[in-house]
């Protein structure tokens, strides 16, 4: 079975790939990696470059949305995994997940349609949904997917506790097509000096979360 794996941002996609061996697909200009069962590929935050890159790709099996979340159930540590029942759209639409070898489902997550910025906002969500994290991409990949006929599945690693925020500023970094600006850090370091130290706390726990998602994907790979 080919797994495609699809990620918000460029840090995703490499970071997965490096945990995974997975070697470059040189012919596209973004990241892109593949490997026996598994392909990674970056398609932008809302996942807003999908379509315009879906030429590139071998037809899968099943398709996977990778990568971090925000917890919104205080129970959650960064690094935890989590592998939804359901995913929730930002209109409110229920997604039901397909399961994936050697990975067990539990919970909901959702999907919304920007980033959720403080640990209030977070509360909010979780005490409204009951869901157990959030990200931004998750809804539209499973509906691409379900359009198409195809399996989809969620694999996302917690890089922020419901207790932690997550700034405008850092949020801003990146850029719709899931590329870091390196321009756009240093604007952001010189206005706001504590965004330096938010961004490495952020890294950090993206790094913890990156490491339990390929954790899953090898397992998933084996199996496939």
């Amino acid at each position: 079975m080919h797994v495609l794996v699809l990620t918000a941002i460029d840090v995703e996609a490499r970071g997965l790939a490096r945990h995974l061996g997975l070697a470059r697909v040189e012919r596209t200009e973004w990241p892109h990696y593949r490997a026996g069962a598994l392909e990674i590929t970056c398609v932008g935050l809302r996942a807003a470059r999908l379509e315009e890159r879906v030429d590139e790709w071998a037809r899968p099996g099943v398709v996977v949305s990778a990568g971090a979340c925000g917890a919104l159930a205080p129970k959650l540590a960064t690094g935890d995994l989590v592998v939804p029942e359901t995913v929730i759209a930002p209109d409110g639409h229920r997604h039901a997940i397909d399961a994936l070898p050697g990975l067990g489902r539990s919970g909901t997550l959702l999907t919304v349609a920007d980033v959720v910025e403080s640990a209030a906002a977070k509360s909010r969500l979780w005490m409204e949904t009951a869901a157990l994290a959030v990200d931004m991409e998750s809804a539209v990949i499973v509906a691409w997917a379900r359009s198409r006929g195809l399996r989809a599945a969620v694999v996302r690693g917690v890089s922020d506790t419901a207790t932690d925020a997550v700034p405008a500023d850092l949020a801003g970094l990146v850029d719709v097509g899931g590329r870091v600006s390196a321009g756009r850090a240093v604007r952001a370091a010189l206005a706001r000096p504590a965004a330096l130290a938010d961004a490495m706390n952020l890294g950090r726990g993206t790094a913890a979360a990156l490491k339990s998602v390929a954790a899953a994907l090898a397992r998933v790979a084996r199996q496939a």
